[in-house]
């Protein structure tokens, strides 16, 4: 292990304050952030930076939150950047539709880089269903989706041999597209 990374889940572990531990974050959760809204259409109006400092107030509420390590650290992170794009779909949609939900019949082709809040809502939905089923699945979908990591980097953070992660990869997208066909 790195001593960055050594010296960086000490820190975690301690519960170090927040103006301690977000410079040595910052820079990773922009990289996660700019790669998930890399996909996003130019004129979204959620941008990498908003992205991250909204997670990070859902990450941090009251100071002296302690981590088990940086992949329970990051993970939270992956899934409070989903929660703060999952509220912004609902609001644009509501804004767009008057509220209004329709059900898609989609597929997970290209689904992570989609900008339609609908699409967005489906798939939190089918996350949540999965989770319910195989939460380590989840896990890697929603890095993959949430965090823009590679399959690689997924197995890393988590701890799984490459093959495994591939394994979960494969078995979360084929669950996935059962899950969004049956709401279609």
């Amino acid at each position: 292990m790195r001593e960055d990374s050594r010296n960086l889940t000490q820190m975690l572990q301690r519960g170090a304050p927040s103006e301690e531990l977000l410079p040595l974050v910052y820079d990773e959760l922009r990289a996660i952030a700019r790669r998930r809204m890399g996909g996003e259409r130019p004129e979204h109006t959620l941008q990498a930076t908003a992205l991250v400092h909204e997670a990070w107030l859902r990450l941090v509420p009251g100071e002296g939150m302690a981590w088990r390590d940086r992949r329970h650290f990051f993970g939270a992170a992956a899934e409070a950047m989903r929660r703060v794009l999952v509220d912004h779909a609902r609001r644009v949609r509501s804004d767009k539709r008057g509220g209004d939900q329709q059900r898609l019949s989609i597929t997970l082709d290209g689904l992570a880089r989609e900008d339609d809040p609908d699409l967005l809502l489906a798939l939190d939905e089918a996350l949540t269903a999965l989770a319910a089923e195989d939460p380590r699945a989840a896990e890697v979908a929603r890095l993959r989706f949430f965090a823009g990591l590679s399959v690689d980097e997924v197995g890393r953070l988590l701890e799984l041999a490459p093959r495994t992660a591939a394994r979960d990869w494969a078995y979360a997208r084929a669950r996935l597209t059962q899950l969004l066909a049956a709401e279609g």
